[in-house]
């Protein structure tokens, strides 16, 4: 027993000590930006990091992490454009959360309240505020997610209701962010985590590192994010999961001679294989019976994998002042995943709204998911350094 508790914090340590290098690496290479080389470095280093945290895992890629709640959109507006937007550095500082490289010196004095209506009476909240450091040519940002499961009934071996427990999640994270040149900038990311069930707990820490191109001049952007690479802290078995680590590319285009902005979104790109492979759902003959169910023969499971790993969404920006917004999200994932057979449903797609009461930003955003219902995402934000 001591060999093997030695063995897990050496294996611990080791991961924790390559994680360390890499950031050190990463930080180096943003203090020392001069050139497209140098910032070819540090693209180098965030795929190198990529691959040193990605989890050994296949296929599917739901039921195998801890700390699931991390994946949950915490903004209205990203609900409403089917789950992220790593992509668009404007004064929301809701989304910085998708990447920490959104951070810039607009959203200084920024505060965002979002709160999620989740299925079952599950509760989502988030907070976050941002604030620039111009002697350190650095915009700070500090969030907190929460996750509020309810009562739920505790029962003995034989279904017996004994009395009600609680579950909760919740997350703090800390940020930094800094303009490498005018097109390019970089953030970090540090979180704890915390989960609890009634008397037991667990805990996390991880990181995001993003990179954030932004050409104004041709109204393109794009992104590079590693998000959720960490290691758990303490668990609630001896079973050490891994956190749910994802690394994005994503790209935005806003049309010259129309307010509409395209995004589209590739996650899971360590992962190339994310379908679920259920033996109900292949197709099956029989020479009396004929044709049985499952997906249509003709489905290519090539393109449909692919689909899967990409997002589309588009954002209309309306009015002189860009005040009225209007969203538009489509999710391949999780329509392919939560689609009843034999029933139809919007599962998948998302829609929203977001505008501006004097100095309030509201946003709206909707995500169907499952034939059951969808999730209502608000948001409400607001500069404090115009409120005081």
């Amino acid at each position: 027993m001591p060999y093997l508790v030695a063995t897990r914090f050496y294996c611990h340590r080791q991961m924790t000590d390559t994680l360390a290098f890499f950031f050190h690496r990463l930080l180096m290479c943003a203090m020392q930006i001069t050139s497209l080389r140098s910032v070819v470095e540090v693209l180098v280093v965030l795929l190198s990091m990529a691959i040193a945290a990605a989890p050994a895992t296949a296929q599917v890629v739901g039921g195998k992490h801890a700390f699931k709640f991390l994946t949950l959109s915490p903004s209205a507006r990203a609900t409403a454009l089917g789950g992220a937007l790593p992509t668009v550095r404007d004064d929301d500082v809701a989304l910085a959360a998708f990447n920490p490289a959104a951070l810039n010196p607009a959203m200084s004095g920024q505060l965002a309240l979002q709160h999620n209506f989740l299925l079952a009476g599950v509760q989502h909240s988030y907070a976050a505020y941002a604030h620039h450091v111009p002697a350190l040519s650095a915009t700070l940002h500090a969030s907190i997610q929460h996750v509020g499961y309810g009562d739920i009934p505790m029962t003995d071996e034989f279904g017996n209701i004994q009395g009600q427990v609680r579950a909760a999640e919740t997350a703090f994270t800390l940020s930094a962010a800094r303009m490498l040149s005018p097109k390019w900038s970089l953030g970090l990311h540090v979180r704890y985590a915390l989960s609890a069930l009634d008397m037991y707990s667990a805990s996390a820490l991880s990181t995001d590192v993003g990179a954030l191109y932004e050409d104004t001049a041709r109204l393109f952007s794009a992104a590079a994010v590693v998000r959720h690479a960490g290691t758990q802290l303490t668990r609630y078995q001896d079973v050490r999961e891994a956190l749910p680590f994802d690394l994005q590319l994503a790209f935005s285009k806003r049309l010259r001679y129309l307010p509409f902005r395209l995004t589209v979104i590739a996650h899971h790109l360590h992962q190339w294989n994310i379908r679920y492979d259920d033996p109900n759902l292949r197709p099956t003959s029989s020479p009396i019976l004929g044709s049985g169910g499952g997906e249509p023969t003709g489905s290519n499971p090539a393109i449909d994998n692919f689909f899967r790993h990409l997002i589309f969404n588009g954002e209309f920006l309306l009015g002189r002042t860009e005040s009225f917004r209007l969203r538009l999200g489509y999710n391949h994932l999780r329509r392919r995943e939560l689609t009843v057979r034999n029933f139809r449903s919007l599962a998948g797609f998302s829609a929203g709204v977001g505008f501006r009461v004097s100095r309030f930003r509201v946003d709206f955003g909707y995500a169907s998911y499952h034939i059951a219902g969808g999730l209502v995402h608000i948001g409400l934000s607001t500069n404090m350094r115009e409120l005081f």
